[in-house]
């Protein structure tokens, strides 16, 4: 009787021992699935961003060579005008010289 019940109590938590190894199976199938395409979309959510960083990076680059072809030219219209500048004063009394020699030619010729 007592190895009949003892019998009895080791084939019922077998089979619930059995039971909890089904369920937990099951569990990890399904978690290893939600886990497969959770790391699937991060990939492509990854594979996006990498693309997105690139494009940023090719389009800071060629700004960069703008914002540099930019500076040089303005460099150039600095030069330009700092000579003009420079100059302004001795170009004026020249400019006044050629007027006063040029009355004075037409003065002679009149």
């Amino acid at each position: 009787a007592d190895l009949d019940k003892e019998i009895q109590e080791m084939t019922v938590d077998e089979k619930d021992s059995q039971a909890e190894y089904e369920a937990f199976t099951a569990d990890s199938a399904a978690k290893r699935t939600t886990d497969s395409k959770s790391i699937a979309e991060k990939e492509g959510v990854k594979a996006d961003l990498e693309a997105a960083v690139q494009k940023m990076g090719a389009e800071k680059k060629a700004t960069s060579m703008e914002a540099m072809a930019a500076a040089e030219y303005i460099h150039s219209l600095h030069s330009d005008c700092d000579w003009l500048l420079a100059n302004f004063e001795a170009r004026k009394a020249a400019r006044a010289g050629e007027v006063d020699s040029l009355k004075n030619a037409k003065a002679v010729l009149s």
